[in-house]
């Protein structure tokens, strides 16, 4: 494949403000996501993809049809287009750096913001290679646009190349996946595929099918107001019992101090006055069960501390939001087999570990298209630091086609 095509296609995408915005019911979130979608579905029309569909909920789906004379499972590949609203992502100016060197990378001389292996030791993977970062000012938003680039990419060598033999292959582009939306109206049906691979995972190598059971906790704590002068055995401080609930929570337990499988309680946000303080948190585990004991200890709590003082004061709501996908990916492990093996015909070696996250494929799992995750190249996602090699989006693109390739041999 054409590296310099592939980076061409690649900024034409990031350079497009798509960030979406948890704070908007409306779905799409926001209407420039539109813009990179429309971009889009006149390009897969232009590469050559059939049955090109933008629907009203900005999803884009498309066909390369079969060019077999036998049939086999049809799959899919999933991308989504929306940025993080952890970072801005307007007036993204990325930043190519080619023979890297495996020294700092100066992103912004005026601000002297600096890219460094030191810190981010990644970077001494991709030695001599091409690096694309921003200019330390906005995010890049290789998570997911170098996933979209790769789908595209891969769609297009396939038109070019028909003597690569391959089933027919449906992909979905997605608004809407880092507020956690992506799969909300993904028609699994209308998709028709038997099972499908999203490209959204970091570095080269990953391939993902276990992820956590998520949910979302706010726990609101009332207080009463008097004038402090008058305030004993009368004032009741609810930002003091929300440092309580903090504290009694376990101090280990938390995404800064957790790795692999172990799970965490995350206070994200909170806001206080002495007569009402309201704390934002996520609960993560691998673990059903343990997962349902985290949100068992936060409502315990709140009773703990309501008990202590004799009054209802704490109330915690909690709402699931996803759960781990490996139930429903382990009955079929053939199509997590099959990336492995590609990955490894290509002499990149796999790297299988649990999502430390959520990820489109979680839902669509739980929706009847099982659907594991696959590396996308980028790292450092959702900040100022993130790049992303040139050469992992090339390979990428190159294990999509593979994949392809390696359904129609095993299901001759």
């Amino acid at each position: 494949m054409n590296k310099q095509h592939i980076i061409n296609r690649f900024i034409k995408y990031v350079t497009i403000d798509t960030e979406s915005d948890p704070n908007n019911p409306a779905f799409p979130s926001t209407e420039k996501q539109w813009d990179l979608a429309k971009v889009l579905e006149k390009e897969l029309k232009e590469i050559g993809m059939e049955d090109v569909e933008l629907d009203e909920n900005c999803y884009l789906m498309a066909t390369l049809p079969s060019n077999l004379d036998y049939e086999v499972p049809t799959i899919g590949f999933v991308a989504h287009i929306d940025t993080s609203p952890d970072f801005t992502g307007a007036n993204v100016k990325p930043q190519i750096h080619e023979n890297y060197d495996g020294k700092d990378i100066l992103l912004n001389k005026e601000e002297n913001i600096v890219l460094s292996p030191d810190y981010f030791e990644d970077l001494l993977q991709y030695k001599g290679q091409t690096i694309i970062t921003t200019d330390g000012t906005t995010l890049l938003g290789a998570d997911d646009k170098a996933g979209v680039t790769e789908i595209v990419s891969a769609m297009e060598y396939l038109i070019q190349n028909p003597e690569i033999k391959h089933g027919k292959i449906r992909i979905c582009f997605t608004p809407d996946e880092e507020v956690g939306k992506g799969a909300h109206m993904f028609d699994v049906e209308k998709f028709g595929a038997e099972w499908a691979y999203t490209m959204d995972g970091s570095q080269i190598g990953e391939l993902e099918y276990e992820n956590f059971n998520a949910a979302g906790a706010t726990v609101t704590i009332q207080g009463k107001i008097v004038h402090p002068g008058y305030a004993k055995d009368k004032m009741i401080n609810s930002m003091l019992i929300a440092s309580e609930f903090i504290n009694a929570l376990p101090e280990d337990e938390v995404p800064e101090k957790t790795t692999g499988y172990e799970g965490f309680f995350h206070l994200h946000h909170m806001q206080g006055e002495v007569e009402k303080t309201t704390l934002h948190y996520i609960i993560r585990d691998h673990d059903m069960n343990q997962f349902n004991n985290r949100k068992q200890a936060m409502l315990d709590l709140a009773e703990v501390l309501n008990a202590k003082r004799g009054q209802k004061l704490v109330s915690v709501e909690i709402k699931d939001q996803y759960f781990n996908m490996k139930e429903k990916v382990t009955p079929v492990m053939h199509i997590v087999d099959i990336a492995e093996e590609v990955m490894k015909d290509m002499g990149i070696t796999p790297l299988i570990k649990p999502i430390r996250g959520g990820t489109d494929g979680s839902q669509l799992s739980y929706k009847g298209l099982p659907c594991p995750n696959i590396f996308a190249g980028g790292h450092n996602f959702h900040g100022r630091y993130e790049y992303v090699p040139a050469e992992s989006i090339v390979k990428a693109s190159e294990v999509i086609v593979g994949i392809a390739q390696k359904v129609a041999v095993k299901f001759n």
